[in-house]
């Protein structure tokens, strides 16, 4: 399916989303912060903001953020998120075609699990009139890690995507973390209107029931999209596969990719 279609489907499991994904590490931010210099209270754009999922530990540190949200029910699940906050505004509309009211300058314009969505001939145009020299763009994103130790429960449940005609047909098992190429920060460069500062990568690993695994695959734009009758039939199979182990859990392994860039 296109990349324009499943970027609407988070919208219609908005709720779900904030619950099941994962938070980013704190280390992130940290070195976020580091990597930009910026400071409390500076101005902050947020692309895709979903639900709130990476507004809501900036918004603490006491930045004032303007949050743009494609989806009406994520912007709204956002807007719940972060009423305590009163320097934040979740705006929904398309990031390609919004213009600001006034032109107060961004410090930092960021997309935590979203920058992929955006159409790739607009994008670094558009951060780039938002900010001004020196300004800083900051990608990053949450994906499945497997580390040489990973759960072989994936394998299992890969042969099950390979028979529904649902799998990648890439090599099995996917590179470890450390060999994944960032390809963010080529497409900075490319860009020509921003200079990477630097790149992070972040593991983690969590453990899930069969029940909090589907509700986070309930949150995956190829399982929204996924044909019913598939879908059930894969959710069936991580119960009967999860349902033979003693403690009936599974371990997912997490990795974030930080890249941050300053405009020429």
């Amino acid at each position: 399916m296109s990349r324009e279609h499943l970027r609407t489907t988070f919208d219609t499991v908005a709720t779900a989303y904030q619950r099941a994904r994962p938070d980013y590490p704190a280390g992130l931010y940290a070195d976020l912060l580091a990597a930009t210099g910026i400071e409390p209270p500076a101005n902050l754009l947020e692309v895709g903001c979903g639900p709130g999922k990476a507004t809501l530990p900036l918004a603490r540190l006491g930045f004032r953020i303007t949050a743009v949200e494609l989806g009406a029910a994520l912007a709204e699940e956002a807007r719940r998120e972060l009423r305590d906050f009163p320097a934040v505004s979740v705006i929904t509309a398309p990031f390609e075609t919004w213009r600001p009211k006034d032109d107060t300058p961004f410090d930092l314009l960021y997309a935590a699990t979203a920058w992929k969505w955006l159409d790739p001939q607009v994008k670094y145009g558009r951060a780039a009139a938002l900010l001004p020299p020196g300004g800083h763009l900051a990608v990053w994103d949450a994906q499945h890690a497997f580390p040489p130790d990973f759960d072989p429960f994936f394998t299992e449940i890969q042969q099950v995507y390979d028979e529904m005609g649902e799998g990648d047909g890439a090599a099995w098992p996917p590179p470890p973390p450390e060999d994944q190429p960032d390809l963010t920060a080529a497409e900075f460069e490319d860009s020509g209107r921003f200079t990477v500062v630097g790149t992070w990568r972040y593991v983690w690993a969590r453990e899930y029931t069969a029940e909090e695994y589907i509700a986070l695959l309930d949150t995956f734009s190829g399982h929204i999209a996924m044909p019913p009758a598939k879908r059930e039939h894969l959710y069936e199979e991580v119960r009967r596969l999860l349902a033979a182990r003693p403690d009936g859990r599974l371990t997912r392994h997490w990795t974030a990719a930080l890249t941050v860039g300053r405009r020429l």
